[in-house]
């Protein structure tokens, strides 16, 4: 699939972290949706935001993240009431998120449960995980939305609270700067989880890039284990 001009950053907040990639455990739901335009690797000022009724409780953990209450969603719309209004908005671009698996896994989960016509999001989009990018940039380091913008030098508007919306604007300006000299794009396919790559030459590869060889990989995982039983 080629590559949209189109783009669009996005971001969503949870009734909770993780339980929707567990058995036995209640469904957790998105309460915002965040998203903003870019074209020519510039921001239009075109954006998509919404807070959600998940119609279930939002778990305290959750709650210390984003700061959104229950009583703050009691009035606002359904996922079903808006969800034609976000396929528009991100259909035929580039999706640029964050950890992709985790936002797409709950998007694709609230259109499952209303039996929406669409049910995978890459089959409107092109998924760019900025995650995926940082470790190949990054290897073996912390790659969070917070470190990559100390990096990167973005300010993060001194937030409390994580919010969709503005996510998603720090995510577009992160995403711009770490492929200002980029010419290889690195995708999210959400099919194997395994990364897709876009070559336009190998100038980048060779000139910036260096593969580990096999000992350092070996060394990598050991390493990652270690971190594991931690």
């Amino acid at each position: 699939m080629e590559k949209f001009k189109r783009q669009v950053a996005l971001d969503t907040e949870t009734t909770g972290i993780d339980s929707i990639f567990r058995k036995n455990k209640s469904k957790h739901k998105i309460i915002e949706i965040g998203a903003v335009e870019i074209i020519n690797r510039k921001l239009t000022g075109n954006k998509f935001h919404c807070y959600l009724n998940p119609n279930r409780k939002i778990e305290k953990k959750a709650f210390e993240i984003h700061g959104i209450s229950d009583e703050f969603l009691l009035d606002k719309p359904t996922f079903s009431s808006i969800v034609n209004n976000l396929i528009n908005f991100i259909k035929n671009s580039d999706l640029i998120i964050h950890n992709a698996s985790f936002d797409i896994k709950f998007l694709e989960y609230e259109l499952s449960i209303i039996d929406y016509k669409i049910n995978k999001i890459n089959n409107i989009c092109n998924i760019i995980d900025t995650l995926i990018l940082a470790r190949s940039i990054y290897p073996g380091r912390k790659n969070t939305l917070d470190i990559l913008c100390n990096r990167y030098k973005i300010k993060n508007f001194n937030r409390k609270f994580h919010s969709a919306i503005l996510d998603a604007k720090i995510l577009s300006e992160l995403y711009i700067r770490m492929t200002r000299k980029q010419n290889k794009i690195i995708f999210f396919d959400e099919n194997n989880n395994k990364k897709m790559y876009k070559k336009n030459n190998n100038k980048f590869l060779k000139n910036v890039l260096k593969l580990a060889n096999s000992e350092e990989i070996c060394m990598h995982k050991k390493y990652l284990k270690m971190l594991d039983k931690k």
